[in-house]
């Protein structure tokens, strides 16, 4: 009955959950609770719990994780300076004449979207407002509309800078190091948060790519599907911005040039990401200004949804740290090396196994408690058996953004249809993204078989 107690409690954990109860108390809470049943049984060792407060003050000491306040502060505050609205009006210029560029527009925007915000949640719920009616109105079929914007919104997973990204970095470096302390390792090698950026960037251009591919596809085959835009509708776009040149400087280049700015400082080993997360903070307020965006309203706003998201980041770490400190008392970490050590196939048997159950968390849990939950427990075991840190980390967060976009219980679904207008069927939302899950799935297909598409630029910059 003893060793049946870790199951017990993540299944306590994940049950707490999908009631509704807040993640960071449900961590916290059950926790303790199965914590102090465990003493009073005998069967838990109180100096766990010591243990707790010196991992609290690492994470509130972190330096690395001060890149996720200044981050969101950097996508919130172009979010709300209408950046995206520009862009979109801007690009849909550019691609006027092209078969699906409506569509091919909003993609390239929501990539360069999901890049400033890195925030799967407001990226999806900011396309659907802006794009998803201009869309409708131009003859888009509602299936294609809405799974456009549901997996441009998801981009956000993947394309660099992403606060998950950030964050799985900080773990994966951790378990990185810890897989190499057990296996007698005392002076372990480390992953850098810029390691993972570089990891992901050749993997978001090919989904990127893809997606445009299809829409661009889906409009040659079924022009109906995606007319491309009437002859009033170009003239009434191309009154306010006279040629593809003034589209392209006042639309793209701004937040293509910030983007670059802090992904370059990065990569290039310029700055650290806090460092950068900061110049890209202070570039989102310099554009707010020269758009004549920023108020005194407006910053108090981004100032409060900063501090929203970044209390619930912090809050769920805690909750996280309590958790893993109580599931590791109860040895919750030998039974998970156990089962995964002793299936059948080896190391590919243990990785299928931890990302379909990531896949399966994905239904139920954000990236951020499963990134606190679920990795630092198999981390450490996946990455004694051989596997390439970056590697590793790349293929969770491509498969938890397959997860968020897959019917019926996708995160980025309920995010859309939170705002699409009526006519918009739930069942369009479901059609409409099977295709992009499909691309997703075809992706971690070709990086399982090709590691070198991560590697190859993280080892290069490396040099």
């Amino acid at each position: 009955m003893i060793e049946l107690i870790p199951a017990l409690f993540f299944a306590a954990i994940c049950g707490a959950l999908m009631l509704g109860y807040p993640v960071a108390l449900t961590l916290t809470g059950v926790s303790l609770g199965f914590a102090g049943l465990g003493m009073a049984l005998g069967v838990f060792d109180g100096i766990y719990l010591n243990l707790i407060p010196s991992r609290l003050y690492g994470i509130l000491t972190n330096q690395n994780l001060l890149a996720v306040p200044l981050f969101v502060f950097m996508g919130t505050m172009l979010e709300k300076s209408r950046v995206a609205d520009d862009l979109l009006q801007n690009m849909a210029v550019v691609f006027a004449r092209v078969p699906g560029g409506l569509g091919l527009s909003v993609v390239l925007v929501g990539m360069l979207l999901a890049a400033s915000t890195g925030i799967v949640g407001a990226t999806v719920v900011t396309m659907g407002i802006l794009s998803l009616p201009t869309m409708l109105k131009a003859g888009y079929k509602p299936s294609l509309a809405a799974g456009t914007l549901c997996a441009t919104g998801t981009l956000g997973q993947i394309i660099p800078p992403s606060i998950c990204l950030v964050l799985l970095g900080e773990v994966i470096s951790n378990a990185y190091q810890q897989s190499q302390l057990n296996s007698g390792v005392f002076a372990p090698d480390f992953v850098s948060i810029g390691d993972l950026f570089a990891g992901a960037i050749i993997p978001g251009i090919i989904l990127v790519m893809s997606y445009g591919a299809y829409v661009l596809l889906t409009a040659i085959v079924r022009p109906q599907d995606a007319p491309p835009l009437q002859e009033h509708d170009i003239a009434a776009l191309r009154s306010e911005n006279t040629s593809l040149a003034l589209a392209l400087v006042k639309g793209l280049l701004p937040p293509v040039f910030l983007m670059v700015a802090v992904l370059g400082s990065i990569l290039m080993g310029i700055a650290t990401p806090t460092e950068a997360a900061s110049v890209g903070a202070l570039g989102a307020l310099l554009l707010a200004l020269i758009k004549r965006a920023l108020s005194v309203s407006v910053l108090h706003a981004v100032s409060l949804e900063t501090l929203r998201v970044t209390s619930m980041v912090y809050l769920i770490l805690v909750g996280a740290a309590i958790f893993s400190s109580v599931f590791r008392g109860f040895g919750g970490d030998v039974l998970i090396e156990e089962v995964l050590l002793n299936l059948p196939g080896g190391v590919f048997s243990a990785m299928l196994v931890v990302m379909l159950l990531i896949f399966l968390l994905g239904f139920i849990l954000d990236f951020i408690e499963i990134t606190f939950m679920v990795v630092p427990l198999v981390g450490p075991i996946l990455l004694s058996m051989g596997l390439d840190p970056i590697w590793l980390g790349i293929m969770i967060a491509v498969n938890l953004q397959t997860s968020f976009l897959t019917p019926p219980f996708g995160f980025s679904l309920f995010y859309l249809r939170s705002v699409a207008p009526p006519e918009i069927r739930t069942q369009d939302i479901y059609r409409g993204v099977i295709p992009f899950v499909l691309i997703q799935l075809a992706l971690l297909l070709l990086l399982a078989l090709q590691p070198e598409i991560v590697t190859w630029l993280p080892g290069l910059l490396k040099g």
